[in-house]
């Protein structure tokens, strides 16, 4: 059995929370979040423990084999570094942290003190984006050269509207395309430079991104639309990948014939029996006990923040912003 205490009680904390119950083996022996009612609404008649403070869940407690923190981004560093002073391994939610001064302290922190750093990147375990990459990496469309995401819905709902304060939440670019940044160095390595354009509030904007591979993508990430979906297309020599979830159907590819025609064919997806983050987090709590390296690591999540500083940048600056040169955010 392995004991999760989870920080948290907003949207992300009720969704791993709903994920650890569904799980065999789990349990959520407590969350910890000031809005006790909030947090009693997300456990419902679990015999999850509700606790203030994290001081009082870690005395209180007599087990805990990790710490899941799920508060908004500026609080990410205080709780990852007191887990790690009380020695406990931790999971937490993307961005790592708002600054890479302050990711890069939490992820040497954690490795003085010996405890495992995992980050939800949840974008790799959703089923349509790993096909793309396993399309990808067989060569299905030949050698890439452009590829266009774009990942949008209405304004988040947060504690204290924090989302809107873009010094805490750092917008839709280091909030939200942070998914697409994740994804795309998953599938084309490191980048080379960035040009940003967007809206002065954050809630919108457009990124190009040129990897050290030679290819381009297009990064698109929005605040205003209605619905949310996710769209990705990757073009290559030999046909096109593309999904787009407002359409509910499975990854789309497109071969090119000898004739010069193009065939398209829908690569099959299985109905998912299991959220994405059951997924994330189920393979997290499996490299605890395994001592294997997760599908993202510490080190992913400082690289996206990377991509998403210098994008905030550009968008500063209206230049181009090559990676290792971004000055501060």
């Amino acid at each position: 059995m392995q004991h999760v205490l989870l920080i948290g009680a907003g949207t992300m904390g009720k969704e791993h929370a709903n994920s650890y119950y569904a799980m065999k083996d789990v349990r959520v022996v407590g969350i910890v979040d000031k809005r006790t009612e909030q947090a009693q609404e997300v456990i419902g008649d679990k015999d999850t423990i509700v606790f203030e403070s994290i001081e009082e869940a870690v005395n209180t407690l007599e087990h805990i084999d990790v710490i899941d923190v799920c508060v908004p981004t500026f609080l990410h560093k205080e709780y990852v570094m007191k887990a790690a002073d009380f020695g406990i391994d931790v999971i937490c939610e993307k961005p790592l942290a708002y600054t890479l001064e302050d990711a890069k302290e939490m992820m040497d922190y954690c490795d003085k003190k010996q405890v495992k750093l995992f980050v939800g990147h949840v974008v790799r375990f959703f089923p349509q984006y790993a096909k793309a990459k396993e399309l990808v990496a067989n060569g299905a469309i030949g050698e890439i050269g452009v590829v266009r995401t774009r990942r949008g819905g209405n304004f988040p709902a947060g504690w204290t509207d924090w989302y809107s304060n873009a010094a805490k939440s750092g917008g839709v670019i280091l909030d939200l395309i942070i998914h697409d940044f994740d994804f795309l160095r998953w599938n084309f390595g490191e980048v080379e430079r960035v040009y940003a354009k967007g809206l002065p509030n954050l809630h919108y904007a457009i990124v190009t991104v040129a990897f050290q591979s030679g290819v381009i993508a297009h990064v698109e990430g929005s605040w205003v639309h209605q619905t949310f979906s996710t769209q990705f297309e990757f073009a290559g020599t030999n046909g096109i990948v593309d999904y787009d979830s407002s359409k509910e159907e499975p990854v789309f590819l497109s071969i090119k014939q000898s004739n010069g025609d193009v065939g398209g064919v829908q690569v099959p997806q299985s109905p998912l029996r299991r959220s994405p983050y059951f997924t994330e987090l189920q393979h997290f709590l499996k490299c605890l006990k395994t001592n294997e390296t997760p599908i993202v690591t510490a080190e992913d999540a400082y690289r996206a923040m990377e991509i998403s500083i210098a994008a905030l940048q550009s968008l500063k600056t209206g230049l181009p912003v090559t990676l290792g040169q971004k000055g501060e955010n």
